[in-house]
């Protein structure tokens, strides 16, 4: 299957372009008729075997192609011409259109990426749900703290104030942090992505798309943070300075 009886030569190498043509090896279609004509219905032929040497001297003209692509100097005339081939009876033929095919690929993975949204939207929920639960767990430690705030004169609506700008700043900072993380880790493998891969990904992925999320969080976060900030605003005068034995 490696066709290791008729070697080629390679004649030159491609600029590398970042996309998947980059992962071809571009032989001319005699050369693909050549390494098959000691084969029939995709597997070598027992007991007849031609050498390089005897290929080259043989008519290597392809007698048949299994695609090909066309270039229309109209886009007006492309579905024109689409149908024509597609109802040419000479030849079972399929004509396709590269971008249509593609847009149907992308709508069959639309799923995946629902998939992934809904992902990202419970790890979401999950750190949100924690940071509320610590700040919960913490405010045992901090009521004498929260006493103390009252007694020199901040107000049960200072302390609930006070606790939603914690949250806000612990959440804008987990932002940055993420957003620098991001912004490091496609600046590295950006090139490799590409070369590898064929994928251009924007060291700056950042839209207006990104800012609603931004916000959408920030204002789950300050949500959240209602129930921590209802506590010590409960709290400040009941537990007050009172020394518990």
């Amino acid at each position: 299957s490696e066709h290791k009886d008729k070697p080629f030569t390679v004649s030159g190498i491609l600029a590398p372009t970042g996309t998947p043509v980059d992962q071809t090896v571009h032989v001319s279609l005699e050369g693909i008729e050549a390494i098959h004509l000691d084969w029939q219905q995709g597997a070598p032929m027992p007991g007849r075997q031609i050498s390089a040497e005897q290929a080259l001297e043989m008519d290597l003209t392809p007698k048949a192609i299994t695609a090909f692509m066309v270039g229309l100097n109209s886009r007006m005339a492309t579905f024109v011409v689409q149908r024509q081939v597609n109802e040419f009876r000479g030849e079972p033929l399929t004509a396709i259109l590269p971008g249509v095919a593609l847009a149907e690929l992308w709508q069959m993975l639309s799923m995946v990426e629902n998939i992934l949204l809904l992902i990202t939207l419970l790890v979401l929920v999950a750190g949100l749900v924690g940071m509320m639960t610590t700040l919960l767990a913490s405010m045992r430690e901090r009521q004498r703290e929260v006493a103390i705030l009252r007694a020199v004169g901040a107000s049960p609506w200072y302390l609930f104030w006070l606790i939603q700008l914690e949250v806000l700043l612990l959440t804008l900072l987990a932002m940055l942090g993420a957003a620098g993380l991001l912004v490091a880790a496609l600046w590295g493998v950006q090139d490799w992505l590409a070369a590898n891969y064929g994928l251009f990904i924007s060291i700056n992925p950042f839209s207006w798309y990104t800012l609603y999320w931004a916000g959408g969080i920030l204002l789950s976060a300050a949500v959240l943070a209602c129930i921590p900030a209802m506590v010590a605003y409960r709290r400040a005068l009941t537990d007050g300075l009172s020394i518990r034995l």
